[in-house]
């Protein structure tokens, strides 16, 4: 299994997936360039900004068992423990489950069918028939007590409503074929048994069932009660707030200083108070309020340079638990300060591609407690949403036409022009426990207009052999550092004894 995964989130937004084991600390670096014909930078985007307004983060508890025929042995053991620790282990089934339909899914539409629908069709029914089971399995354990029977008729909802509409989904992405037209209409009737299914249990109302928006807001609200418990709630504190006010405090003292010492200089040189004078001490006052946020910033970068911004620390939503604590870097930085396999990842691109660009660094250090997981589970999973949002407004819209001529047989006199849209292309560099004995890198290439994404490759890897060049140099410069150190010595030794 992979240690992390990158995948594209809707139109304009990135999806980062990585998993922290118990006891353990991960480091993870996001390297963002960004062309400077974008006109990104830290006046124009800054970095607080852009963190509260396109970073968003969700963590739940993990387990290897993701996919679908490892649910089923996993839900039948849980659902024998206490009544109490029902609702938590109900939700947790349940948030796997969903979790792992997306996942079969996804992996079910990215399959090609250049060459016939019928590996599409096979994987289809497989999840299908898998979904059938857990299912089947799940509404063999209705409970007695009418408080536990609401709780599992909420999920019942939710898991056959979201079932149905993964379905729903995977057919209407893909084609129709005559060939496997009665595939197709066995899957859309296991769709209408199970919307009559919830019509017979009398889940949904008729004034929801007959409004796509009722039933979606309904169907979300669900989601968000099945989330309660499993995603962990997170608590943000922004670092550096006293140290902010101690260097207003500072900046303000040196500034008064200098603007003191002016004012006295001035009534040195004009004995008597004149206009000049007034002009004078009108234009020291309105020099310091021009120049007061620029040093107070300045400063405040530069005592603030390398160090966290944010701290977060990580909850079980039911038994209040500390599981984890986070510390958040987000800073411009120059190219020069990209570590060497970074580096050597982005010059791997294309002469073409090779401009001059701005770096966002986003760094995230986990460190994961030892107690207060529930029981059956050992790890967290993480998922953070980059929204390219705030990238796209800087781009410019496609304009201009591309003229071509008619082909050999047709009208060769005749000319046709063509649209065309401007299109950027953006590098991320991943890197895993960075600074370590074992780090990963990884490159992305992402290309972007400002409707959403283009297309996102992974176009590169530090691989063992990369890692092994960088420590065979860093070995081989200390040994010749030694070897020199060790030479000036003896020839000092050599001189004093000549003397």
């Amino acid at each position: 299994m992979r240690k992390f995964k990158v995948k594209q989130q809707e139109k304009l937004a990135i999806k980062l997936t990585h998993q922290v084991k118990r006891g353990e600390s991960k480091r993870l670096d996001l390297y963002f360039s960004l062309p400077k014909e974008m006109g990104i930078n830290k006046n124009t985007l800054p970095e607080t900004e852009y963190f509260n307004a396109a970073i968003k983060g969700r963590r739940a508890y993990f387990t290897e068992g993701l996919h679908l025929p490892l649910l089923h042995t996993r839900f039948a053991s849980r659902m024998k423990r206490s009544p109490e620790e029902y609702k938590s282990n109900l939700n947790l089934f349940a948030y796997q489950y969903i979790v792992a339909l997306d996942t079969d899914t996804e992996e079910t539409l990215n399959i090609d069918d250049s060459e016939g629908m019928r590996d599409f069709y096979h994987a289809a029914t497989d999840v299908t028939d898998q979904c059938l089971t857990i299912l089947k399995k799940h509404r063999s354990h209705i409970p007695s007590d009418a408080k536990l029977l609401a709780i599992f008729e909420n999920v019942d909802n939710y898991l056959s409503w979201y079932t149905e509409q993964s379905i729903l989904r995977m057919l209407a992405k893909k084609p129709r074929h005559s060939e496997f037209s009665e595939t197709r209409l066995a899957l859309l009737a296991i769709c209408e048994e199970e919307s009559s299914y919830r019509k017979k249990k009398a889940y949904n109302t008729g004034a929801t069932l007959s409004d796509a928006n009722r039933i979606s807001n309904k169907m979300r609200l669900l989601r968000r009660l099945i989330e309660y418990g499993v995603i962990f709630k997170s608590d943000t504190h922004a670092l550096g707030n006293i140290t902010r006010k101690v260097v207003t405090g500072v900046a303000t003292a040196l500034i008064m200083s200098v603007v003191l010492i002016l004012i006295i200089k001035t009534q040195g040189a004009f004995s008597k108070l004149s206009a000049l004078m007034i002009f004078i001490l009108a234009v020291i006052y309105g020099v310091r309020e021009v120049f007061k946020d620029d040093f107070k910033n300045m400063l405040w970068r530069w005592i603030r340079k390398g160090k966290p911004k944010w701290s977060r620390t990580l909850k079980d939503s039911t038994s209040k638990n500390e599981i984890a604590t986070q510390r958040v870097w987000l800073d411009y930085i120059k190219s020069t300060k990209l570590p060497p396999q970074a580096i050597e990842l982005l010059a791997q691109r294309h002469t073409q591609n090779k401009q001059s660009a701005e770096v966002l660094h986003y760094r995230i250090e986990t460190k994961v407690n030892t107690q207060g997981f529930q029981a059956g589970y050992d790890s967290l999973d993480e998922t953070i949403l980059f929204s390219l949002r705030p990238f796209a407004r800087y781009l410019e819209r496609g304009t201009g036409k591309v003229y071509e001529q008619n082909t050999p047989d047709s009208n060769r006199e005749k000319i046709q022009s063509t649209s065309i849209e401007r299109r950027y292309q953006i590098n991320i560099v991943v890197a895993l426990d960075q600074g370590q004995y074992i780090e990963e890198f990884e490159r992305y290439k992402i290309t972007l207009n400002r409707s959403g994404i283009i297309d996102i490759e992974k176009s590169g890897e530090a691989s063992k052999k990369d890692r092994s060049k960088y420590d065979r140099y860093s070995k081989l410069k200390s040994i010749l550092h030694f070897k020199k150190y060790n030479f000036k010595n003896t020839k000092k030794k050599n001189t004093e004894n000549d003397k």
